[in-house]
């Protein structure tokens, strides 16, 4: 999650009559958020240079920028932070180390390492203590991450993170992409277009309306989690690599399609009998959106999802099938010198489970399920210090009392997988690069109950949890 910013004094222009900024408007909130990347030339001004004296993590050292120039709060991208992605993190304000003749750049190199860091402590309160365990529990980090991030040549970029994860204390690869991107024409139209390399369906998103990078950005590895989870949300990463296309044409159609295959982390190759969760062949994952601007509001519309066959255990026999098909929706507005922002997602998964239910300790007791994922957030944020969310979930599907067994705390007293709740959440940006977030969050049903869901006595409510944070990237 490091800080991105973009357009660092130069100009980036397919054709278009460039554009400046007015010197009378104060560049942050003039700039943030609705002015096309395409026709803007960024004057040496006062204000610019005071926005670039406020020099902050990885790509934001890049580009000379500082964070609100690519987030409304960081991660959440703004237009030019999504434009600053689609274009491989390879804008810069920097004086690279160039090689090669007039017509082809054979060596760009950053005068500085693409370093970042960030670290992440947190408290959480549960409404009632599990059994057995101390409450509010403290967690020191609860994150800490190594970015390597930003150009590596002319047209390719990358974003590698390294996290140590305080629940097992490993250290580990985390989210990772390697990105070319280049410019064209089609039917006279400006095409963007590139190449995506990547270990997590939906993190090379631009979006903030898909798993990687949906609401809550930040969640407490204390408190409990529903069980059930479609295959699109989070299941696959860190466990695959995919290779893809994209293309973004007119700054209307995007498209994109990338097939994974798996390429598990702390596991020996090549796999064998001893490993699981591996797929069987390739998984494809497609993307469409519609994005538009209406005079001062931005909306997107779009879908995505993907179909793959798992083996559950080892690497031959039978395998389950997974489709998952979702739908999202995007809609920024400002609002005075802020914005709001409504963001939802629905993920709709099919399950046939023929190794589960054919295993001979059937872990299914359906051939067909489904499950059935919404999620639904809205954020005011009226500068970039301060930042209101508030978000609907709800998760449901075919009842299967082998897949959703009764456990203490994790489980299921009746195979339900439904679970639906709030969340809410205040942050405070003292800096940019630093956050202090307070969220809350309730449930109306946990794994399929309100009351004894776990068939131990546990309700619903008693997950609620209260959970403080501190993050801050530099």
């Amino acid at each position: 999650l490091a800080i991105a910013a973009i357009l660092g004094g130069g100009v980036w222009s397919s054709g278009a009559r460039a554009e400046t900024v007015p010197p009378s408007a104060p560049v942050h909130d003039w700039l943030l958020p609705y002015l096309d990347a395409r026709r803007v030339v960024l004057p040496a001004s006062a204000e610019v240079r005071a926005l670039r004296l406020r020099r902050i993590p990885g790509f934001s050292r890049q580009t000379k920028l500082a964070c609100s120039a690519c987030h409304y709060g960081f991660p959440q991208l703004t237009p030019f932070g999504r434009l600053f992605k689609l274009n491989g993190y390879t804008l810069t304000g920097l004086t690279t180390i160039n090689a090669g003749d007039s017509s082809r750049s054979s060596l760009q190199l950053a005068p500085f390492p693409p370093v970042s860091a960030m670290a992440v402590t947190s408290i959480t309160n549960l409404s009632k203590a599990i059994p057995g365990t101390q409450n509010n529990s403290v967690v020191f980090p609860d994150q800490l991450s190594l970015f390597l991030a930003g150009e590596l040549t002319p047209k390719l970029g990358a974003f590698v993170q390294i996290t140590y994860a305080a629940p097992d204390g490993s250290i580990g690869i985390d989210n990772t992409e390697f990105r070319f991107a280049d410019h064209g024409h089609l039917f006279s139209q400006e095409l963007l277009y590139g190449v995506t390399l990547n270990n997590n369906p939906t993190i090379q998103d631009v979006w903030n309306t898909v798993p990687a990078w949906g609401f809550p950005l930040m969640t407490s590895s204390a408190a409990p989690t529903p069980t059930a989870g479609a295959l699109v949300d989070g299941a696959l990463g860190q466990q695959v690599v995919g290779l893809g296309g994209y293309a973004l044409w007119h700054q209307l159609v995007y498209a994109e399609f990338t097939a994974y295959r798996s390429a598990q982390q702390g596991v020996a190759t090549p796999l064998d009998a001893s490993a699981s969760s591996v797929a069987h062949d390739v998984i494809p994952y497609w993307r469409i959106a519609l994005q538009h601007q209406f005079a001062t509001s931005y909306v997107m519309l779009g879908t995505y999802g993907l179909s793959g066959r798992i083996f559950p255990a080892g690497v031959s026999g039978p395998t389950d099938k997974y489709t998952d098909a979702a739908a999202d929706v995007q809609i920024e507005r400002p609002v005075n010198k802020g914005v709001v922002i409504v963001r939802s997602t629905f993920i709709h998964e099919s399950q046939t489970l023929d190794a589960l239910v054919a295993g001979e300790e059937p872990g299914a007791e359906n051939l067909h399920n489904t499950l059935k994922v919404f999620r639904a957030n809205a954020s005011y944020m009226p500068s970039t210090r301060a930042n209101f969310t508030i978000g609907y979930f709800n998760t449901s599907g075919t009842s299967d009392g082998l897949l959703y067994p009764a456990d203490p705390i994790t489980g299921s007293a009746n195979g339900s997988p439904q679970s639906y709740g709030g969340v809410g959440e205040f942050d405070f940006n003292p800096w940019q690069n630093t956050r202090l977030g307070v969220q809350y969050t309730v449930y109306g049903k946990f794994n399929g109950g309100s009351h004894s869901y776990d068939g131990a006595g546990r309700n619903a409510s008693n997950n609620d949890a209260l959970f403080v944070f501190a993050w801050v990237a530099f």
